[in-house]
């Protein structure tokens, strides 16, 4: 004789997923998106499944680019000047970097952009 077996599915527990707070989640993207950023590491920061942090990434990631800084031209400049170069002026600074870069900056340039310039050439 067979037993039929009637499993009560009302007593289980229902899983409940966790909600996350705008702001939250475009912390989470903007520190994944940042320079050198790991997303698996800032998903294990925040105790995030890594897959749900690239979600996030391509839900705001475009509009959180576009509030990052943008590069700007960087022309390098052998050590001998060329024949036709321009000659800085007093409204222009250069600078020598030590593995062997030089770049001149001109009175203009925004501090945020030169600082992206010059950690973009020491990751070199």
């Amino acid at each position: 004789m067979s037993t039929i077996r009637v499993m009560d599915t009302s007593s289980r527990v229902k899983r409940r997923y966790k909600v996350w707070p705008e702001a939250l989640k475009r912390e989470i993207v903007a520190a994944s998106l940042k320079p050198g950023a790991s997303v698996s590491r800032v998903a294990r920061h925040y105790d995030v499944n890594t897959n749900l942090v690239f979600t996030w990434r391509r839900r705001y990631g475009e509009e959180l680019a576009a509030e990052r800084p943008q590069l700007v031209p960087v022309v390098v400049t052998p050590d001998q000047p060329m024949a036709g170069a321009p000659v800085p002026s007093v409204e222009t600074i250069e600078v020598e970097l030590p593995r062997g870069y030089r770049i001149r900056i001109g009175a203009h340039v925004k501090a945020a952009a030169l600082r992206m310039v010059l950690d973009t050439l020491e990751r070199r």
